[in-house]
């Protein structure tokens, strides 16, 4: 698994080793967190299994979900990069969780014994620079229904599963969820979530959206003609 970690890929059996050696491992109940924003960043995680959401507090007061992560990718990074930080967002176990955690110093001393899990933080801080920028640009200049399409297509590629209606995002999601996650205000999603219900494109539940048609979402986000 941690061979296809962004920290360690690349890397030979005997680094791999050696930095499996080093972890340990952290649970986390349903609604627990691994770490809250504010808290000195002391460990780096690899989630083993279950779904984690990263949260802000906004200028207002308001929980703002940022991204959600699966089983073999990484949070927590500021630990293995900086030092005396403090981690930027909670993370909160959407359901029951394990991850491998190492502390700062320890991975610091990986990266001074095998020099390319240095140059892979570098890259992870750029693709993590890159991947904010997306949503800034949302909010700043598109369509309130493209914001809202593109955050089901990210949450649908990262979180979803094939069902025989089309592909569940599997995790409870609300719609004051989606619209803290995409800058506007609950009657919008909500409205704009029943028009594509009634279209077919989408069909909701109980905290639940499965994306029936993610070829008609992709024209909506892009702005394509329909």
């Amino acid at each position: 698994m941690l061979a296809g970690v962004p920290l360690f890929r690349g890397l030979d059996r005997e680094a791999l080793a050696a930095a499996a050696v080093d972890a340990r491992l952290v649970r986390a109940a349903a609604g627990r967190t691994f770490f809250r924003e504010g808290e000195p960043a002391r460990l780096f995680f690899v989630l083993r299994r279950g779904r984690v959401k990263f949260t802000q507090i906004s200028a207002e007061g308001h929980e703002v979900i940022l991204r959600v992560v699966g089983p073999g990718e990484p949070f927590g990074g500021v630990a293995a990069i900086a030092d005396n930080a403090t981690y930027p967002v909670t993370a909160r176990a959407l359901e029951a969780s394990e991850a491998h955690a190492w502390d700062g110093p320890r991975i610091a001393a990986l990266m001074h014994r095998f020099p390319p899990i240095a140059i892979n933080a570098a890259r992870m801080i750029a693709d993590r620079l890159h991947e904010l920028r997306g949503p800034h640009r949302e909010l700043m200049t598109e369509r309130v229904e493209r914001r809202i399409a593109r955050a089901l297509l990210r949450l649908a590629q990262h979180a979803g599963r094939r069902v025989a209606a089309g592909v569940e995002i599997d995790f409870p999601l609300s719609r004051q969820d989606l619209a803290q996650m995409t800058g506007t205000t609950l009657f919008t999603v909500s409205r704009t979530l029943s028009g594509w219900e009634d279209d077919g494109l989408i069909a909701t539940g109980r905290r639940r959206v499965v994306v029936r048609q993610p070829h008609r979402l992709v024209r909506i986000a892009e702005d394509l003609p329909v």
